[in-house]
């Protein structure tokens, strides 16, 4: 007896485990979580209505064939037709119904298929009684086409169990057939496919054929569905993955991620003319000690939704959160050709929000914010497998250090003065000084916002 070790099982393991994956696709890593499977479940719901639908069209489609058709051979006391496509528009209606209002379980979808195929088999059994043939007469009726359909409509749910089991009843129905031919006494068997042809005898290889088709559709079939279904579950985590992430960072900023033509790399970026903004709240180290932390967050939640709706409302994308600070960019993320005038406005917006309003009904936030105007790299920043997508550049750090300038010079808006001839006229602008910034030799000059 011959025992695999550890060390000879792996490699065994890993070559079936991708031999599995190419022959059903590659499948998402792990369980997908419940709001995942919530989602392909609603959209299974929908595709059962469709489902429902197309087969009702169906339907009516051979009720439109049968009216033109000859109905009867001479003499004809019974029309068994007219019956079953009133009992296959009746089961089919019912369907729809429990569709819509969520009763369709796996065991009544089961069952359904179940009986749809029965019906569809009975529809073509009775043509020799309604034209009044022997029973193999039905053997070549060519109803048997819409066999296929039925078996594609299931793939209509993305669901393989239904279309095998749609197809496995259509073979063993037309088994079954055979058999009910081959014992009423009335097939007349022939080796000869001319006479075949031109004849109610039966050719066995010909209906063998019919039922290995049958079994060869159902299974690519039922094969592609499974690849579909493991790339749907990899497209739906990724949809959910990308929205989440457009909450974790500027929906802009989640759109050029995933609208890349390759993934992105560190150092990837690109530099462009923008206005950065960046914002601080007055006096948070104080208000971080006299409330809870719980209380506290409550607080900045508060905050930053107001705050985010004055950015979002001038066209700024929020690139970064540090604490409780912010940093805004614009025409760095999403095009603005106003960006240095869309940058002052959104200050004197986040001021006038931070004014008129205590957060929680008893905190008051007054921002500081720090506004420059010039060219700066956009793009990833980070490890191989830990990106930020960020801005950078000395003109950030400009604005990062005109923020903090606001306690010297007890101002909540201070400005660039490239920020200043960028925002055009329309604003009360008042120099204030002309500092000289860490990292620069020649002094910038700085201005405020008349209140």
């Amino acid at each position: 007896m011959i025992v695999m070790t550890g060390a000879r099982a792996r490699p065994t393991a890993a070559m079936a485990r991708r031999l599995l994956d190419f022959v059903l696709g590659e499948g998402p890593q792990g369980s997908p979580p419940e709001r995942v499977r919530w989602l392909i479940v609603e959209q299974q719901v929908r595709s059962e209505i469709l489902i429902g639908w197309v087969q009702f069209g169906l339907i009516l489609f051979f009720c439109i064939l049968y009216s033109v058709s000859s109905k009867t051979s001479a003499g004809t006391a019974f029309l068994p037709v007219p019956w079953v496509l009133a009992a296959f528009i009746a089961v089919t209606l019912l369907r729809l119904v429990a569709a819509h209002r969520r009763w369709l379980t796996p065991p009544l979808l089961v069952l359904g298929v179940l009986i749809d195929m029965a019906l569809l088999m009975g529809l073509i059994w009775s043509f020799h009684l309604q034209y009044e043939q022997p029973a193999p007469f039905y053997l070549k009726a060519p109803t048997l086409l819409y066999v296929f359909l039925f078996i594609a409509l299931r793939a209509l749910r993305f669901e393989p169990l239904y279309v095998l089991v749609a197809g496995f009843a259509a073979a063993g129905g037309w088994l079954l057939l055979l058999a009910y031919a081959a014992g009423s006494g009335e097939m007349v068997v022939t080796r000869d496919y001319v006479h075949y042809m031109t004849s109610n005898s039966v050719l066995i290889g010909a209906e063998i054929d019919k039922i290995i088709s049958i079994l060869m559709v159902t299974a690519v079939l039922a094969l592609g569905l499974v690849r579909a279904r493991r790339i749907l579950l990899r497209a739906v985590l990724d949809s959910v993955l990308a929205r989440d992430l457009s909450r974790f960072v500027a929906p802009e900023v989640a759109d050029r991620i995933s609208a890349s033509e390759h993934g992105l790399k560190p150092g990837d970026g690109e530099v462009r003319e923008a206005s950065v903004l960046f914002t601080d709240i007055e006096g948070f180290s104080t208000l971080s000690e006299k409330v809870s932390p719980e209380r506290l967050v409550a607080l900045l939640n508060e905050y930053f939704e107001a705050v985010s709706a004055a950015v979002d409302s001038h066209g700024g994308a929020i690139t970064q959160f540090q604490g409780d600070a912010m940093l805004v960019t614009f025409n760095a993320i999403k095009p603005d050709p106003e960006h240095a005038r869309n940058a002052v406005r959104c200050a004197l917006a986040i001021r006038q929000a931070t004014l008129e309003r205590a957060f929680g009904g008893e905190a008051r936030m007054r921002t500081r914010c720090g506004i420059n105007t010039g060219r700066i790299v956009t793009g990833a920043v980070g490890a191989r497998n830990r990106l930020l997508y960020t801005v950078h550049g000395d003109e950030v750090n400009i604005a990062a250090r005109l923020e903090q300038l606001n306690k010297k010079y007890a101002t909540y808006i201070l400005a660039t003065e490239s920020t200043v001839r960028g925002a055009g006229a329309g604003f009360a602008f008042r120099r204030i000084d002309a500092v000289v910034v860490r990292g620069r030799a020649s002094p910038t000059e700085i201005y405020t916002l008349a209140e």
